[in-house]
């Protein structure tokens, strides 16, 4: 993974945590959306999201491998 200076600089590093604090919440709408759908199309669609989001998580956490869990799990922010 390439990762410029600029991409983990204070202010990129402030707004990562929002963006995946952000796609932790909507992955926790779509779960729940799932308890509701029946239709096995629609479920792998939302699986499919999920997973991508999930990478995308995945992505933002080893930019900045200094913050720790209880950071990154921090809902109050």
């Amino acid at each position: 993974m390439d990762v410029k200076d600029e991409d983990t600089s204070e202010e990129s590093k402030k707004n990562h945590i929002s963006y995946y604090k952000s796609l932790t919440k909507v992955i926790s709408q779509i779960e729940a959306e799932k308890k509701e759908e029946g239709e096995p199309a629609i479920l792998s669609h939302l699986d499919n999201r999920i997973d991508a989001m999930e990478k995308d998580k995945k992505r933002i956490r080893d930019m900045f491998p200094d913050i720790t869990e209880e950071e990154w799990n921090d809902h109050t922010n």
